[in-house]
């Protein structure tokens, strides 16, 4: 499976992470590195509890793009 993962970075602070796929699953890190190893595993953690509970994992729908701009 494959999640689509929006990585900002916060004006004078830190790196956040979300998977718009996956509500409220979300990580934080002071590089891009660590951002993308701490949201990795935030979604394995968040898909764990998902199937622990008993709930369906939603299928990916979000489509990322680029536009090129002058």
């Amino acid at each position: 499976m494959q999640s689509a993962v929006v990585i900002e970075h916060v004006a004078g602070m830190n790196y956040s992470a979300c998977a718009p796929d996956l509500p409220e699953c979300a990580s934080t890190g002071d590089t891009i590195d660590e951002v993308r190893r701490n949201i990795h595993e935030a979604i394995e953690v968040h898909l764990q509890g998902l199937r622990e509970d008993g709930e369906p994992i939603p299928e990916p729908t979000t489509q990322v793009t680029y536009a090129e701009v002058a």
